[in-house]
């Protein structure tokens, strides 16, 4: 597996990973492909919103933060998907 491969597989873990707990959250359901997509559009709007906002995360691990502002901008995407609808 070479490193590109190593790179996508990572950001597909961290993107269902976010976008489970996004579901969590905010109750309802969905598959990996959801959680993935929910959780990959997340990372873009969760890393936009912490670098716009200036804030820096810092829990001991880099995939841990990765997760965790997936997560957020993932809950954030939801909750704007839900007003629209």
């Amino acid at each position: 597996m070479n490193a590109n491969t190593q790179q996508l597989v990572i950001w597909a873990l961290i993107g269902i990973i976010a976008g489970w707990l996004a579901s969590v959250v905010l109750g309802g359901g969905g598959g990996l492909l959801r959680y993935l997509i929910t959780g990959l559009i997340g990372a873009f709007v969760g890393g936009f919103v912490f670098q716009m906002a200036g804030w820096k995360l810092n829990l001991g691990n880099d995939w841990l933060n990765e997760i965790v502002i997936a997560a957020i901008g993932a809950i954030i995407i939801v909750i704007l998907a839900r007003l629209i609808v």
